[in-house]
């Protein structure tokens, strides 16, 4: 027969043991939410600097259409500012100033109204009339601000605007 004054002592041992045993658990995990902490937020930083990049590029790449259509607008006023290709270089150049390295290259092209090829002579299309077009392409390359390594180191953004020529 077992004394009930033991039996009662090795029950309290057991309730303190169990006590201090979920304190030691807590002790383990005390440090865990500072962990997690520091990776949430090095991964929303790492979000928020990919989202001011990519915002940087598009901002880069509507400067350059932005050019290409100023460019056009210029070369699609009359028949003389169509053939006025450095003016509507100048006219595209001076339209994306934020962008380092703009580069625009123009042309005009005719075409028949009833959709044969033309060379912009009076003499074609003798039985429909002339359509002239201006064009104008815009390149531009933009260095990233934050490398990441597997990415290029600079991006190579295009632009073009095609336009008609007033009559």
């Amino acid at each position: 027969m077992a004394n009930p004054i033991i039996t009662m002592f090795l029950r309290k041992m057991q309730r303190v043991t169990c006590k201090y045993s979920g304190l030691s658990a807590l002790r383990e995990d005390s440090g865990s939410a500072l962990i997690e902490l520091a990776l949430g937020s090095m991964l929303c930083m790492t979000l928020a600097l990919g989202a001011a990049e990519f915002g940087r590029l598009a901002y880069a790449a509507i400067e350059i259409s932005n050019a290409a259509h100023a460019g056009a607008l210029y070369g699609s006023q009359s028949h003389t500012t169509a053939s006025d290709n450095a003016g509507m270089q100048i006219a595209a150049l001076q339209d994306g100033p934020d962008v380092t390295g703009l580069t625009a290259q123009t042309s005009h092209f005719c075409t028949c109204s009833d959709g044969t090829a033309s060379s912009c002579k009076s003499t074609d299309c003798s039985t429909s009339r002339i359509i002239e077009y201006v064009k104008v392409n815009t390149s531009g390359a933009v260095d990233p601000k934050i490398y990441v390594p597997g990415l290029p180191k600079t991006y190579t953004i295009t632009g073009q605007a095609i336009m008609r020529v007033e009559q």
